[in-house]
């Protein structure tokens, strides 16, 4: 197994190779889900076209998801979509926004993408976990983010 730094310098090279987004979100999520096993799902959501009130289900890994689309008012998705910023739950049971996948699920990060200040799709990642999402943790993520936003 690698760790995030190596990670974030794989994922960097794929972002750099010019690949489209949604193979580089498909690539992050696949390495992610398989390198760091307290990661149970690892997806994107993005911003429906034809409504952009809701997000739809895109690139992911893990188990299976009954979310394939998601109201911005809905979720700990709908609530970084529609503030434009990281929505950390380090103990889902504790937060009313959580919409139940998975009974393992114990915490779980939402990351907006913005491209050119516009919401364009979260990055959602849940963990088989409590507390799974420090600051370092965190800032890891937004990274991952960071470079896909790149391709968009």
């Amino acid at each position: 197994m690698i760790g995030p730094k190596e990670l974030l310098l794989e994922f960097e090279q794929v972002a750099n190779a010019g690949s489209p987004s949604d193979e580089a979100m498909q690539y992050i999520s696949d390495r992610l889900h398989t390198e760091l096993l307290r990661y149970n799902w690892v997806g994107f959501y993005l911003v429906d076209a034809a409504d952009p009130n809701y997000l739809l289900l895109g690139p992911h890994a893990g188990v299976f998801t009954p979310h394939l689309r998601i109201s911005l008012d809905q979720g700990l998705c709908g609530a970084a979509a529609r503030v434009g910023k990281t929505v950390v739950a380090n103990d889902v049971s504790e937060d009313p926004r959580y919409l139940v996948v998975s009974g393992q699920t114990k915490s779980e990060i939402v990351v907006p993408i913005l491209v050119g200040g516009a919401m364009v799709a979260v990055f959602d990642i849940n963990s088989f976990f409590k507390n799974t999402w420090s600051a370092e943790e965190t800032t890891f993520v937004e990274r991952c983010v960071a470079l896909v936003a790149r391709r968009m």
